[in-house]
This record gives structure tokens, C-alpha cells and sequence, in this order.
């Protein structure tokens, strides 16, 4: 509404200058004005390219020329394997679209969850995309990107489950994958003993399906994919945590750490990080 009233009042002003014998001097002010707006978002666009193109020369990378990440691609929607044996998903688009921007070529290292962060720790990779959660601990021996996205720690039981929610897991064996918040939260609220790791979540799931363990914690996303696959198990309504996701990068790799927030808020601000993750994950 003050948009509209600020328009009909600047139009009350054009018209009441014609009347004043104003007209020639109001149209070349009025096209003065147009080519001095133009100019300026001209020169505004080229700025914002030139910093990406500046960030993207300062960048030194494991291997010149291509962004290398590194994943653990059993976590859909983040990062699969196709049967072709490419890879997709929400990470693996949005690292692409970052090396883009970045002017390099993608590379994705597929390994364990442990090994990807690993490998970022310690500057075999250029950064780890992994449906990564930002804790205490892991920013104590790397550096953290803004936040892409945000995740929900779900628990899976078997239709027939006793346990109901997050308390009832007290005395249950809980299934988790290995090095992640899952497993981080499990051990710290029902200790060690309660808590089985696993390679990735599909192996967890198995072994609920096979009864080796009464439940599983994992990221809410890739809970969907494997109880849509996985008839007689089921989701907890209540979450088990919330957290947000993020890249992470060897400490102290400022350049790459700024040159990778940079494409992440152009991403952001056009709108193609949220059609990447609407792509993969449906609103509800």
C-alpha cells in the first residue's frame, strides 16, 4: 500500500510539471534518471561477477582446476548413487553449482562417513559435503561454511515397536551410522553399550529389519527414502534433534572457506539453492 500511494504521488507530480509548461525538461530529467538507474545496476551486476571471479583466482585447490569433494553417498536425498553409478543429490548439486561459480570442475571422492571428514580435516579434499552438522567438537579441527540446509535426527522402529518417543530408548539397542550426530547423541544420552555403529544408514536399517537392533537415529531425509523402501517400519512423529547443515574445510582455509560462502549467498540470493532442495525434498 505505500508503495502504491508513493507511485500516484510521484505521478501526481510529473503531471502537475506538464502543467506548469514543465514537459520537455521532465522527460530529459525522467530518461537522465532511467540511464543513470541502468548504469548503476550494470555496474552493480558487474561488481558482484567480478568478486566471484577475484574469489574464485584466489583459490588454491587440492588439484588445480577442480573442486574435490568429499561424501559418503548412502545418504539420500544428500548424496546416492545412481545404477549407472553416477552420483546425485542435494549436496552433490549444490557442490556443482559452487564449483561453477568458483570456475572449476567438480569432483566427488565417495568413502566412509569418518574417512570424508577426514579427508577435509586433513587437506586430501578440498571440503566434505555429507549432510554435515556443525558441533563443538568438529569446529575444534575444521572450519564450518554458512548454513545450506537444516536436518531433523528422526528414529525408525518396526511398526509394532514399543518405543514411542526419544525416552522410551532407555534399555534398547539403538542403531546409528558411524561418526555421525546420531551416533554423537546416542552415546552421550544412553552410553556406548546401548549404541551400534554402522557403515551407512542402509545397514542400520537392515539390521533392524533383521532385529539386531530395536531402533535407529538417523537425519529425517534419508529416513523417508529407506522406510519408503523398507514395508513395516515406521517414523517417530516427535524429532529426535534438529541441526543445521553446512561444508566444512581444512581450519584455517580462509580463502576457500570465503570463496565458497560467497557462491553459497549468490546461490542463495537467485534462488537456486532452494530449487535444489525442493527438487529432492517435496513440501509436505
Amino acid at each position: 500500500m505505500k508503495k502504491l500511494t508513493a507511485l500516484l504521488m510521484g505521478t501526481a507530480m510529473v503531471l502537475s510539471l506538464a502543467a506548469c509548461g514543465g514537459s520537455a525538461s521532465s522527460a530529459a530529467s525522467s530518461e537522465a534518471a532511467s540511464s543513470e538507474a541502468a548504469s548503476s545496476e550494470e555496474t552493480s551486476e558487474a561488481a558482484a561477477e567480478e568478486t566471484t571471479d577475484e574469489a574464485a583466482g584466489e583459490v588454491t585447490t587440492v588439484n588445480a582446476g577442480k573442486l574435490t569433494m568429499s561424501t559418503n553417498a548412502a545418504f539420500p536425498p544428500y548424496e546416492m548413487t545412481t545404477d549407472s553409478g553416477d552420483f546425485e543429490g542435494i549436496d552433490i548439486e549444490v557442490a556443482g553449482a559452487i564449483a561453477e561459480k568458483l570456475g572449476l570442475e567438480l569432483q566427488v571422492d565417495d568413502m566412509d562417513f569418518d574417512a570424508a571428514l577426514l579427508a577435509a580435516q586433513s587437506g586430501k579434499s578440498d571440503m566434505v559435503m555429507a549432510g554435515v552438522t556443525v558441533t563443538d567438537e568438529r569446529q575444534k579441527v575444521m572450519d564450518f561454511s554458512d548454513t545450506y540446509a537444516e536436518g531433523i535426527q528422526s528414529i525408525i522402529v518396526p511398526e509394532d515397536s514399543d518405543i514411542a518417543s526419544a525416552d522410551d530408548l532407555a534399555g534398547k539397542i539403538i542403531g546409528t551410522q558411524r561418526g555421525t550426530t546420531g551416533y554423537i547423541y546416542c552415546t552421550d544420552d544412553f552410553g556406548e553399550d546401548s549404541v551400534v555403529a554402522y557403515d551407512d544408514g542402509l545397514t542400520a536399517v537392515q539390521a533392524l529389519n533383521n532385529g539386531q537392533v530395536d531402533a535407529v537415529v538417523i537425519d529425517n531425509a534419508p529416513a523417508k527414502e529407506f522406510v519408503a523402501a523398507n514395508p513395516g517400519l515406521k517414523i517417530l512423529d516427535a524429532a529426535y534433534a534438529q541441526e543445521d547443515y553446512a561444508i566444512g574445510v581444512a581450519k584455517g582455509n580462509t580463502e576457500l572457506l570465503n570463496a565458497i560462502n560467497g557462491a553459497l549467498e549468490e546461490l542463495q540470493a537467485d534462488g537456486t539453492l532452494q530449487s535444489i532442495v525442493d527438487k529432492y525434498i517435496k513440501a509436505e
